[in-house]
């Protein structure tokens, strides 16, 4: 098994070099079992402690070196919220890639079922309903900390109204491991 601190040099390295590359990155063969499997990620870049971008995959479908170099990239240079970053931001970027775990449906047929069943600061939640799907990192956790705040946000962040419930609403849970 890798140590944590070299998963955490090696992923961290493999985001800034997507970013430092400006161009879409190319999937590879990668040196590392691990690299190699199968794996989900988002990456969050900030600059001076504010969000600059935050892009990322919430199932897998690709190896895990593959998806952190293209969501890094996708981070810096196409998150539709901020202008690609430039040279001068590039050098000043803190990055953060979290890995998620498979994504739990959970049994939640009303909000308050939701609300109960979710676990704050643990719980990344995926919502879908109907062609509207959104998401929130466990890290969203330490800005929204209230279960029914968090997924009202949730709902508005997926293009619904904030306190919208229907049955055929849809929550799931994953986990992350985050590496800085």
């Amino acid at each position: 098994m890798v140590e944590v601190v070299d998963q955490a040099a090696t992923l961290i390295g493999v985001a800034r070099e997507a970013i430092a590359l400006r161009e879409r990155p190319q999937p590879r063969s990668w040196p590392d079992a691990w690299l190699r499997e199968i794996g989900a990620s988002f990456v969050t870049i900030r600059l001076d402690g504010e969000l600059r971008g935050c892009i990322g995959t919430v199932d897998p479908h690709r190896p895990l070196g593959d998806d952190v170099a293209s969501n890094a990239f996708s981070a810096a240079y196409r998150d539709p919220r901020f202008p690609p970053v430039d040279d001068d931001e590039r050098n000043r970027l803190d990055v953060e890639v979290s890995v998620l775990s498979p994504r739990v449906p959970l049994a939640a047929g009303t909000e308050a079922e939701a609300v109960a069943v979710i676990r704050p600061g643990v719980d990344g939640v995926y919502l879908e309903f109907e062609s509207l799907r959104a998401t929130f990192l466990p890290q969203v956790w330490e800005s929204i900390p209230d279960p029914l705040e968090f997924l009202s946000e949730l709902r508005r962040k997926a293009g619904l109204p904030p306190r919208f419930w229907n049955e055929r609403i849809r929550l799931s849970r994953y986990t992350v491991e985050k590496f800085k």
